[in-house]
C-alpha cells in the first residue's frame, strides 16, 4: 500500500481525535498524586494511557499545522512550535511518572512527594533542581501555544472553527486552576480534549473530501499529433 501526503494527514487527525478523547479519559481516572499511589496499577495504567496522549498530540498537531503552513503563516509556526514543545515536555514528565517515580516511592519518598508536588502546584520542601522551571515552561508553552495555534487555524478556516475556538479558550482557561479546588482542576482539560478531537476529526474528514486535482494530459497529448 503506498504511504502518499493524504493518508498520514488522515492518520494525523485520527492521532488527535484518540489523543483527545484520551485526555479527557485520563482526566476522570487519574488517581491522587501522593506516594502511596505511584505504587499501584491504577497509577501506571494512568499514565500510560497519558504517555500515549501526549505522543499521539504531538503527531496530531504536527499534521494539523503541514496541512495548512501556507494558510497559517507565522502565527501558526510560533503556535505549533509552542504548542507541539508543551507535549515533547508532558512527555517526558508522564515517562519520569511511570518509570521512575514507582522505583523511588520506597526509597526516597519525600523526593517523589516533592516531584508530585512540584507538578500540581503543591508545597515543595526539598531541592527538585530545575525540575520547578521545566514545569513552568511546559505550562507557558501550553498556554500560549494553544491560544496562539487556536488563533492561527480559526483565521486559516480549514478545519473546524468551533474547534479551533474552543482550543484557543480551553488552554487559556488553564489560568483558572490555581483558583479551583484540586478535585475540580481537572475538568479545565475537558476542553482542551473536546478541541482536539474535533480538529481531529475535521482534519481527517477535509482529507477523506477533498476531491483530487485533474491528472495532467500528458499521454492524450502524445496521442494527439496537433499537440506535439
Amino acid at each position: 500500500m503506498p504511504i502518499t501526503t493524504d493518508k498520514l494527514t488522515r492518520a494525523a487527525g485520527l492521532s488527535a481525535v484518540v489523543a483527545g478523547l484520551l485526555f479527557i479519559f485520563v482526566q476522570l481516572i487519574h488517581p491522587d498524586e501522593n506516594v502511596a499511589s505511584v505504587t499501584t496499577t491504577a497509577w501506571t495504567v494512568t499514565h500510560l494511557l497519558t504517555l500515549m496522549m501526549s505522543v499521539l498530540a504531538l503527531v496530531g498537531v504536527s499534521g494539523l499545522y503541514l496541512r495548512q503552513v501556507r494558510e497559517t503563516g507565522p502565527l501558526g509556526l510560533i503556535g505549533f512550535l509552542l504548542f507541539g514543545s508543551s507535549f515533547v515536555i508532558i512527555t517526558v514528565f508522564v515517562f519520569v511518572e511511570t518509570v521512575v517515580l514507582p522505583q523511588l516511592a520506597d526509597v526516597a519518598p519525600q523526593y517523589v512527594n516533592d516531584y508530585l508536588a512540584t507538578v500540581i502546584g503543591g508545597d515543595v520542601t526539598g531541592d527538585v533542581g530545575a525540575l520547578t522551571a521545566t514545569n513552568g515552561v511546559a505550562a507557558v508553552t501550553y498556554l500560549l501555544g494553544g491560544l496562539v495555534f487556536g488563533v492561527a487555524l480559526l483565521r486559516a478556516g480549514i478545519v473546524a472553527r468551533w474547534a479551533a475556538l474552543l482550543l484557543a479558550i480551553g488552554t487559556l482557561a488553564t489560568l483558572l486552576i490555581p483558583f479551583l479546588p484540586h478535585s475540580l482542576d481537572r475538568i479545565v482539560a475537558f476542553p482542551v480534549g473536546l478541541a482536539l478531537a474535533g480538529l481531529g476529526f475535521s482534519l481527517w474528514r477535509e482529507q477523506r473530501t477533498t476531491v483530487p486535482e485533474p491528472v495532467s494530459s500528458v499521454h492524450s497529448s502524445r496521442l494527439d499529433p496537433a499537440g506535439a
